[in-house]
């Protein structure tokens, strides 16, 4: 599974929130940053999931008239199958600047966890008790009650602004951690994660802007 969420990236699935924006970092310098190029990278083994998550971010870039490539239309299969140099890497962001790339949105998995559900939490704590039949009452769920009996993954991932600016190093741009709980429906989540990397993008004004928005109605 983590595969394949390796590129999830945001919202609601009937009325929860699957993905959650963590963390928020914007380099203070930096005010607006528009590019009309952009190198869309998904860090996955899974090479559908890669190709599906990075195909549809470029849809979003479409809409708002910024140029996207897929890291898969860029990089070739030699390339993602073994470790690379930082000469080598070197050389990609040469080719990058080379080519009128302006931008890296660089998304992938830090880790994951298990948790327990609330049922589980109030079942634990209640294991102090001193008495029996409070520890029975409170726990006498396990029983019967199989929905008390759920414990679920919640996925780390990352998604990176990086420019690629003349005389600077690759300066990163913004960087947002999003945390996704195990989806039951994979295309939705991927959904959800690219409509959340985008709306935290137009807030700060970084690449897209609220204008497109205002534009379309939407």
């Amino acid at each position: 599974m983590i595969k394949r969420v390796a590129i999830l990236l945001t919202l609601a699935l009937l009325g929860c929130a699957s993905a959650q924006l963590v963390s928020n970092w914007k380099n203070p310098d930096i005010v607006l940053f528009s590019a009309s190029k952009v190198l869309i990278v998904g860090m996955a083994r899974d090479e559908g999931a890669r190709k599906d998550f990075e195909t549809r971010m470029k849809k979003e870039f479409a809409k708002r008239g910024v140029e996207a490539v897929r890291s898969i239309d860029l990089f070739d299969v030699a390339f993602t199958h073994s470790a690379r140099t930082e000469e080598e890497l070197n050389q990609v962001e040469q080719q990058l600047l080379d080519k009128d790339f302006d931008a890296i949105l660089f998304t992938k998995v830090l880790g994951s966890e298990t948790r327990q559900s609330f049922i589980d939490q109030v079942a634990e704590f209640d294991n102090n008790t001193w008495r029996f039949r409070d520890d029975y009452l409170s726990n006498q769920r396990i029983y019967y009650d199989r929905d008390g009996d759920d414990s679920y993954k919640v996925y780390h991932a990352e998604t990176s602004l990086y420019c690629i600016c003349v005389d600077k190093d690759r300066e990163l741009i913004w960087r947002g951690g999003i945390d996704i709980t195990e989806p039951n429906n994979m295309n939705k989540a991927i959904d959800e994660y690219i409509d959340l990397v985008v709306a935290a993008l137009e807030d700060q004004d970084l690449i897209f802007t609220n204008a497109f928005d205002e534009a379309s109605g939407k």
